[in-house]
């Protein structure tokens, strides 16, 4: 651990890539979504949340969350056993990354890579793009929705036809990838804090929620998560030069 401006840097970078803002509105929507296909049309139907839904939203989260940061620490374990160990510690792009690579592991690796690329580009792309369009429509008021048609929401399919346009100009105008991706961590990682707390302060209003508001200990991580990350942030900016 250090407290330096690079690793408080690349610690909110991190911090933003695990608690992305987006995933407040896509994973909001999703449930929502969910439950009309369910038949729920109504507000009124779709109002409180029983037992069993709660328990099941529970363990989806936390399985998928354990798995996701297994990878995760894994990525970042073989990065530092390869580029890092080796001195590869300015990468600019996917190339980059690809052929710093196969001297250490072969050129099967670059091949791996590779696919490793295009599958997280099929996962990441759709998502990104999608969230942004539920948080502009839900801003605007706008008809929404992935179990909506294109001619019934022609807002929203229409923001994600301009993200997905906008991120694959990015390659073609001189945009470091690398860079952006890192940079949108960071302000991931600036905004979480914040969005955090107030849900934190919502998920324990009993006017809200009615009865199942947070537990303790789920406050007790809830609030670490949040602190820890206003620390990060503040730390990231008081030691910048």
């Amino acid at each position: 651990m250090r407290f330096d401006h690079d690793y408080l840097l690349t610690l909110v970078a991190i911090l933003g890539t695990t608690i992305s803002p987006y995933l407040f509105f896509w994973e909001a929507s999703e449930e929502v979504e969910e439950e009309i296909s369910d038949g729920r049309k109504r507000l009124r139907q779709r109002k409180g949340a029983t037992d069993t839904e709660l328990n099941q939203a529970k363990w989806d989260t936390i399985v998928g969350m354990f798995f996701c940061n297994i990878v995760f620490y894994f990525v970042i374990l073989a990065a530092a056993a390869t580029l890092h160990a080796s001195g590869k510690t300015d990468i600019q792009s996917a190339v980059d990354a690809a052929q710093a690579l196969r001297p250490i592991a072969g050129s099967e690796a670059t091949i791996l890579f590779a696919v490793g690329i295009i599958g997280a580009g099929f996962l990441a792309v759709p998502v990104l793009t999608g969230s942004s369009a539920y948080a502009v429509a839900e801003t605007f008021g706008w008809k929404y929705g992935l179990d909506t048609t294109p001619k019934q929401a022609k807002q929203f399919y229409a923001v994600i036809a301009i993200s997905t346009f906008v991120g694959a100009l990015i390659n073609f105008i001189g945009i470091n990838p690398m860079a952006a991706l890192f940079w949108t961590a960071v302000i991931n990682g600036v905004l979480a804090p914040p969005l955090l707390g107030l849900i934190m302060i919502v998920s324990n209003n009993q006017k809200i929620m009615g009865n199942p508001v947070n537990a303790r200990f789920t406050n007790f991580v809830g609030w670490a998560a949040a602190v820890i990350m206003f620390a990060a942030a503040i730390g990231m900016f008081a030691t910048w030069r």
